[in-house]
C-alpha cells in the first residue's frame, strides 16, 4: 500500500469536523488496507508506532524535526525558521520546504506504508549516545524520498502532533462496522481492546480471523488490561440502595493505581493510564517478587507514599518525586511506599475478570503474603448504612480519600475499561454541593489582559461524554492560577494547539485558542447551574440548556495521571446537579426528604 494513499485519507479526515463522517472515512481507509499491515495503518493514524504501553516513543522534538527538514529540502536555516514562525506547525513547514526543493531525484520511488513505518520504527529504537543525530539522519532520508503532503504527515507523526482528531473509540466503531457489519458489534471489539490495550492487534485479528478470532482473544502477561472505573454517589444510603442493599466497601487510598504483571521473577508495573512505570518503582518490583505467591498474575493495587518516620500515609503529590529518571534509589529512601492490593484479574492461567468480586477477593487473599509494606486493601462487607458511614469516617481519619463501594453477587464481574454502577466512589468532598472537585479537560483558552497580558486569562474546560465520545464544555476558569501556573501553561499547552475547534469538542463558546483534549486539571466551584452556552448534558435537564459550573477555580492540581477519557463524565455532573436540587428541596421542606 502506497503511503500517498494513506495521506489522501488523512487530508480528507483533517478537512471535516463531524465524527460520523470521520468514522465513515476510516471505514473506507481500513477496507482498502491489506490485512497484513492494518495494525501499522492504525498505529500511524493515531500518531504512534507501537501501542503506548510498550513505552517506546519516537522522541523527536520540533527543533530536531526542523533540522531534518533543512537537510532533506536543501533550504537554509533562516528559511526554515521563518516558515516555522509563520506556520507554527512542523508538518506544514516540511510541506512548504519540500515543495520548493531545488533538486528532485529523477524517477524517485514512491514510498509505501511499510517504508515509512520501518523508518519510524528505527527512529523510535535509537537510544543512547548519538541517538539524536541518528534520528535526524533517518528522518531526513525518509523526507528526501517523500512528496510534500507525505512529509507533512511524517513530521506530524514523529513529533506527536497528528491533529486528525481520531481516538481509539472512533477506530473501534470503524472496525465494528467493517468487520462486524454494524456498530451493534462494538461491544465485542471493545472487549478485545479492553483485554489487550492494543488497538492495532485487535484490528489485525479482525482483519485476518474475523469475529471468531476476536472471541478467542485472551489476557496475556505484559499486555495491560484497561482498568475498571467507578461512578460516584453522595451518601451511604444511596449507594446501598443502588447496589441492592449489600456491598463490599474498601478504603480509597490517595495514591497511584497500579496494574502489576508478574511472570516468574519478571515484574512489570503499569500506571492507571497503562504506561510502563516499572523503572520508577524498583522497590515495588522486589515487594511483588517476595509477597505474591503465584507464578503468573495480573493484580491491581494502590501505591501510597508513607512517612518513613511514622508510617502514616502521605498525599498523592509526594509520589511525583518518583517520576525522576535519575537518582531513583535516593527517591526510594526519601519517599518510601506501601502497596495495597485490591483486585486479581488473572492468576496462573485463569482469567478472573468474569468471576464475581467475592471470588476474586478470595484468590487475592490466598496469594498475597502481607507484610509491613504489602497489604490487602482494608475492606468490610455490610448492608447497614450506618456501618458504611462509620467505615467512611474511619478511612478519612486514616488519610484516605474515602471509600470505593462495590457490588456483590454473580453480576459483580470486573468490567475492563468500563465505568459503571458496580463500583461507586464515596469521598469526603461529596458531602455537600460543589465541595467536590471535578477533573476537567482543557479544550480552549482566552488571551489575558492587564497583568495577564501575554499569557492566558482563562481556560475553557470540558467534561467527557462517554456515550458519544466527545468533550462538552462546562466552564471557563480563570481563578486559582498562581503566577508560576500562568507562566508555564502556554508552554505546557503549546504541543496541543490546533487551528480550529477539535472535532470531538462541543461548546457554544468561541475560544481565542483551541487545543486537542489532552491536559486534565482539577477544578472546584460553588455550584452546578444550567447554561445556555455550555454543552454538557445539553437538553437533558432543560430544553436549550446545558450544565455549567458557577465560580470555578483551579485547585492547583494537574492530573497528569489521567487520560482525557478518564476525566469527570457528563453523567457524573448530572448526578451531582440532581443531588443539589434534592438538597434544596429538602431544605425548603424543613429537612424532610422530598418524594
Amino acid at each position: 500500500m502506497l503511503f500517498s494513499e494513506l495521506v489522501e485519507f488523512y487530508e480528507k479526515i483533517e478537512a471535516i469536523s463531524g465524527r460520523i463522517e470521520m468514522t465513515n472515512l476510516l471505514v473506507q481507509l481500513l477496507r482498502k488496507t491489506p490485512p497484513e499491515i492494518i495494525d501499522k495503518v492504525v498505529y500511524l493514524t493515531l500518531g504512534e508506532v507501537y501501542p503506548p504501553f510498550v513505552g517506546i516513543e519516537l522522541g523527536v522534538a520540533d527543533r530536531l524535526a526542523l533540522r531534518a527538514v533543512k537537510l532533506a529540502s536543501g533550504a537554509s536555516e533562516r528559511e526554515v525558521e521563518k516558515a516555522y514562525k509563520e506556520l507554527g506547525d512542523v508538518g506544514l513547514v516540511g510541506e512548504r520546504m519540500l515543495a520548493k526543493r531545488s533538486q528532485v531525484t529523477l524517477f524517485m520511488q514512491q514510498l509505501t506504508v511499510q517504508d515509512v513505518y520501518s523508518a519510524l520504527e528505527r527512529i523510535a529504537r535509537e537510544t543512547g549516545e548519538g541517538a539524536m543525530e541518528a534520528k535526524v539522519q533517518i528522518l531526513s532520508g525518509l523526507l528526501a524520498s517523500a512528496q510534500p503532503k507525505e512529509a507533512k504527515y511524517i513530521l506530524r507523526i514523529v513529533t506527536g502532533k497528528m491533529r486528525l482528531g481520531i481516538a481509539d473509540m472512533t477506530i473501534l466503531d470503524a472496525l465494528a462496522i467493517l468487520y462486524g457489519g454494524g456498530k451493534e458489534w462494538r461491544e465485542l471489539f471493545e472487549r478485545a481492546y479492553n483485554l489487550t490495550s492494543d488497538i492495532g492487534y485487535v484490528a489485525k485479528v479482525a482483519a485476518t480471523s474475523g469475529i471468531e478470532g476476536l472471541k478467542q482473544i485472551k489476557i496475556a502477561i505484559g499486555r495491560p488490561i484497561r482498568p475498571m472505573l467507578a461512578e460516584r454517589l453522595a451518601s451511604a444510603e444511596e449507594i446501598l440502595q443502588k447496589l441492592g442493599g449489600k456491598c463490599m466497601a474498601e478504603y480509597k487510598y490517595d495514591g497511584e493505581r497500579m496494574q502489576i504483571h508478574k511472570k516468574g521473577d519478571e515484574v512489570i508495573i503499569f500506571s492507571r493510564r497503562l504506561e510502563n512505570i516499572t523503572s520508577q518503582y524498583p522497590d515495588v518490583v522486589e515487594l511483588v517478587r517476595d509477597h505474591v505467591r503465584a507464578n503468573e498474575a495480573i493484580l491491581e493495587c494502590e501505591c501510597v507514599a508513607i512517612d518513613p518516620d511514622t508510617g502514616d500515609m502521605l498525599p498523592f503529590q509526594e509520589l511525583m518525586h518518583r517520576k525522576r529518571k535519575h537518582d531513583i534509589h535516593r527517591a526510594i529512601e526519601q519517599y518510601p511506599v506501601r502497596i495495597h492490593f485490591f483486585d486479581a484479574l488473572y492468576v496462573d492461567g485463569r482469567d478472573l475478570t468474569l468471576q464475581p468480586l467475592e471470588e476474586r477477593r478470595r484468590i487475592l487473599e490466598q496469594i498475597i503474603m502481607e507484610g509491613e509494606k504489602v497489604k490487602l486493601s482494608k475492606a468490610i462487607i455490610t448492608s447497614d448504612p450506618r456501618e458504611l458511614e462509620r467505615f467512611f469516617h474511619e478511612a478519612i481519619e486514616n488519610g484516605c480519600e474515602g471509600l470505593v463501594v462495590k457490588a456483590l453477587g454473580k453480576e459483580a464481574i470486573y468490567r475492563a475499561g468500563a465505568r459503571g454502577w458496580l463500583w461507586i466512589k464515596l469521598k469526603r468532598s461529596y458531602k455537600s454541593e460543589m465541595m467536590d472537585t471535578v477533573d476537567l479537560v482543557v479544550v480552549g483558552a482566552f488571551h489575558g489582559r492587564g497583568k495577564r497580558s501575554g499569557t492566558y486569562g482563562a481556560l475553557l474546560m470540558a467534561a467527557y461524554n462517554k456515550d458519544r465520545d466527545v468533550f462538552q464544555s462546562v466552564c471557563k476558569v480563570g481563578s486559582g492560577f498562581t503566577d508560576e501556573d500562568l507562566r508555564k501553561l502556554p508552554e505546557m499547552l503549546k504541543p496541543y494547539e490546533i487551528p480550529r475547534k477539535h472535532p470531538r469538542v462541543e461548546t457554544g463558546m468561541e475560544a481565542d485558542v483551541w487545543f486537542e483534549p489532552k491536559l486534565v486539571l482539577e477544578i472546584i466551584g460553588d455550584e452546578i447551574t444550567i447554561s445556555p452556552i455550555h454543552s454538557a448534558a445539553w437538553g437533558v435537564v432543560k430544553e436549550g440548556f446545558g450544565l455549567a459550573i458557577r465560580f470555578p477555580r483551579f485547585t492547583g492540581k494537574y492530573r497528569f495521571d489521567k487520560a482525557p477519557e478518564d476525566a469527570t463524565t457528563v453523567d457524573e455532573l448530572l448526578e451531582m446537579y440532581r443531588r443539589q436540587l434534592k438538597k434544596v428541596a429538602e431544605a425548603a421542606d424543613g429537612g424532610v426528604p422530598s418524594a
